[in-house]
């Protein structure tokens, strides 16, 4: 049996303390490019700590910190165009690799969803039309939102999305899943039940922290955005399980007999649904317990 921690819990930290937001606005990388994509809900921007990280199409496009823009090396890896699609090898050794994030930009995108694994890219789905930067009433807040772990076994625990209903200025977490994860499958218990109550456990024992910091990622979010997001001022204590990417015959078939039918999920809030773009946010929202 695994245990607990003992001592004070690390507090989850969605502050911009030692980041200068208007060094950030002010730069054309982010004006010309990164914002628009942000408006348009191409590019979803998160908070972290002392760092903003950019997401696209379930890739991290670019991180910002007090050092300015950073982006992953297989992202930047691009050649410098010249209008033509192919080149030989004799010819290689005259072209340069991109030096510059703003004219290379569409290209680091690119490299960016060529590398998405397939629940990174289905969660994508929903913050690129669900951000909270759209007109929902459910949107989403943030993506992988790490807690140290509770147990010895895991050093950190990481839930895939985090929700607000701006009506009841509530948050909830979900947990994606595709269908063909083997953590849902199980003739036993599958993985996923204690890996949902666990995280259950997390918001229990840091309900006030959780408030608190997402709080002060409001309050950057409206700042660097100009817009009003409603402050969270409560969680729902039950995390739902969102599972897709499954035709009618596995709907009809294996999900409902090893899932939705299952006594081993009694308990759990699950959304099930075969294609993720097809997810309305409050219905997700209002999800029952199995």
């Amino acid at each position: 049996m695994c245990q607990e921690k003992v001592g004070s819990l690390q507090k989850m930290k969605r502050r911009l303390k030692k980041i200068d937001k208007d060094k950030l606005i002010a730069s054309s990388l982010w004006s010309n490019k990164i914002k628009p994509d942000c408006v348009n809900e191409n590019v979803f921007l998160t908070i972290r700590d002392n760092r903003i990280d950019m997401y696209h199409n379930g890739g991290k496009l670019f991180g910002y910190d007090s050092s300015g823009f950073k982006t992953h090396l297989k992202y930047a890896s691009v050649i410098t165009e010249n209008g033509r699609d192919y080149l030989s090898e004799s010819e290689l050794s005259s072209y340069k690799l991109a030096s510059n994030f703003e004219e290379n930009y569409q290209r680091i995108k690119e490299n960016c969803s060529n590398y998405s694994e397939i629940e990174a890219s289905g969660v994508s789905d929903l913050y690129h039309k669900h951000s909270y930067l759209s007109n929902s009433s459910v949107i989403v807040l943030d993506i992988e939102i790490s807690f140290e772990s509770l147990n010895e076994e895991n050093k950190q625990d990481r839930i895939d999305i985090l929700l607000l209903n701006k009506n009841s200025k509530t948050l909830q977490f979900v947990e994606a899943k595709h269908f063909s994860n083997k953590e849902i499958w199980s003739r036993t218990v599958p993985k996923v039940i204690g890996q949902i109550k666990r995280y259950e456990s997390q918001l229990s024992k840091r309900k006030s922290d959780i408030l608190s910091e997402y709080a002060e990622y409001v309050k950057d979010i409206n700042e660097i955005f100009e817009i009003l997001l409603p402050v969270p001022t409560d969680i729902d204590d039950k995390v739902t399980l969102l599972i897709f990417g499954f035709d009618n015959d596995q709907k009809n078939g294996r999900l409902k007999k090893l899932i939705t039918k299952n006594p081993k999920y009694s308990g759990i809030k699950n959304y099930s649904i075969g294609n993720i773009k097809q997810v309305l946010t409050e219905n997700l929202w209002k999800t029952k317990v199995l």
